[in-house]
């Protein structure tokens, strides 16, 4: 007789584990925030009000970080329509669901909180934050990364937090021209089998595809990032590109063989065309070379020079000063009223570009200088009209040695760009307990969809 075998229940491995939270508000890097046992569950996508069911992806000591799976009650906040079909993919643009309007409020309320946090909030008078117009296809240079699935060839973003690459064919916030030339380039990688840089193995041949596109002239400026100098294949695919898309204009090739996450190598090749872009910024050109840094959305980096040089008010009795000039946007908009201007910024190239585009613009008022910003000011600081110290310092913000100096050299004015609203305040409240005080502020949306927000400060002696 054959006994009955007894039915095992079988246990689903590694099933997810699942949580129904309402999302309280959102962080300062606009991923939605909710309470649960004690800790903070981190949703990204999930907006304040709504109640969503999130998938726990790992549980630290104080928050818990989740996936958003599903929303349940809607916040009046979120967009009618699916912006990104890789959303919660890519990770990328974290404000991507709300409306545009509640976003420009989230970026005000951002900068008021860092206010408020500093004792500054009675300083200052925040306006509307200045929209961007498109909110989407603005971002004019993109640096994606090559990998490979299997035998399909990915060009996209790496998703946030981790070093997967998430193949974005038809990005939302990136010009369409630069999603085209990505997916030509895609696809002729991928037939011609050319080999990509395989992090593990420290193996292959392309890294990273550099799109720089000016949206004024309609043009684009390619590069092609290898572990190795290759003058057979990268030379072949650069020429077919340009056939393909004849708004391509140069192809060069950075040599980068290092093992880090660093992107550019030292040396950077012209393989064919044009050496660089020509931007027109305002009635200012810029030329840009193919390494050079230069802000991502250029209509709203016209306003932000636009108002640093209505702001200034200057003569051509004045000398201005720029600080972390870059190729010179600032201060090239600047010279057009004053009598000189000097950029100082710690980036040779840069100095090279922002001289360059002097001459371009015939405009030989304007001296650039290479150093440490606070050391090179002591040395250039010596005007009797020194009217202003305009200062765009990278996220970071400015050191107290630089703070220090400025209120020892003593401009009339000081004009602050910022890209982060914590260090800005942190150093406004270093300047006006120094002898400035605020006149005016204005946040600037230089990246919508994303919680980032740009704000233009300008200060004045408190003896004025």
């Amino acid at each position: 007789m054959i006994k009955p075998t007894k039915k095992k229940s079988v246990m689903k491995k590694n099933q997810a584990e699942t949580l129904k939270l309402t999302i309280d508000k959102l962080d300062n890097d606009g991923i939605g925030l909710a309470a649960h046992n004690n800790k903070t569950a981190v949703v990204q996508g999930a907006l304040p009000g709504e109640t969503v069911v999130a998938e726990v992806e790992h549980t630290g000591r104080t928050h818990i970080f989740t996936s958003l799976r599903r929303v349940l009650r809607n916040s009046p906040q979120r967009t009618a329509n699916l912006a990104c079909k890789l959303e919660q993919n890519c990770l990328g643009c974290p404000l991507i669901s709300m409306k545009y309007a509640n976003q420009l409020q989230f970026k005000q309320h951002r900068v008021a909180d860092a206010l408020k946090q500093h004792g500054l909030l009675e300083a200052a008078e925040i306006p509307s934050v200045l929209p961007s117009d498109p909110p989407f296809g603005y971002r004019a240079s993109a640096k994606l990364a090559f990998s490979r699935n299997r035998e399909k060839v990915l060009i996209g973003l790496y998703k946030r937090g981790s070093h997967e690459v998430v193949d974005c064919p038809e990005c939302p916030v990136h010009h369409p021209l630069i999603n085209k030339i990505a997916a030509v380039v895609r696809e002729e990688v991928q037939r011609q089998k050319i080999s990509v840089y395989n992090p593990r193995h420290q193996r292959g041949l392309l890294r990273y595809l550099l799109i720089r596109v000016s949206p004024s002239s309609g043009k684009a400026l390619v590069t092609f990032v290898s572990n190795f100098r290759d003058l057979q294949q990268l030379p072949k695919l650069g020429k077919w590109l340009m056939r393909r898309v004849p708004e391509v204009i140069g192809v060069h090739q950075n040599v980068n063989s290092s093992t880090g996450n660093v992107v550019l190598g030292e040396k950077t090749l012209k393989l064919h065309g044009l050496p660089d872009l020509i931007e027109r910024i305002g009635d200012i050109r810029l030329r840009i070379a193919p390494e050079a840094f230069f802000q991502i959305n250029t209509l709203q980096a016209t306003r932000i020079y636009s108002l640093v040089r209505d702001w200034a008010k200057l003569s051509k009795n004045d000398t201005a000063i720029d600080l972390f000039c870059g190729i010179g946007g600032i201060a090239l908009h600047l010279a057009k009223d004053a009598g000189q201007v000097e950029g100082i910024e710690y980036i040779d190239e840069a100095v090279r570009n922002a001289s360059e585009n002097a001459r371009m613009n015939d405009l030989y008022n304007c001296r650039f200088f290479a150093g440490d910003a606070a050391e090179e000011l002591h040395k250039h600081s010596g005007h009797k009209n020194l009217a202003l110290i305009s200062v765009n310092p990278p996220r970071k913000g400015c050191s107290e040695e630089l703070l220090q100096t400025l209120c020892e050299v003593n401009p009339r004015q000081i004009i602050y760009v910022s890209c982060d609203p914590d260090s800005l305040c942190r150093d406004l409240k270093f300047l006006t307990e120094n002898g400035y005080r605020i006149k005016q502020l204005q946040p600037v949306d230089m990246f919508p969809q994303t919680a980032h927000i740009e704000t233009v400060v300008q200060l004045e002696r408190n003896e004025l």
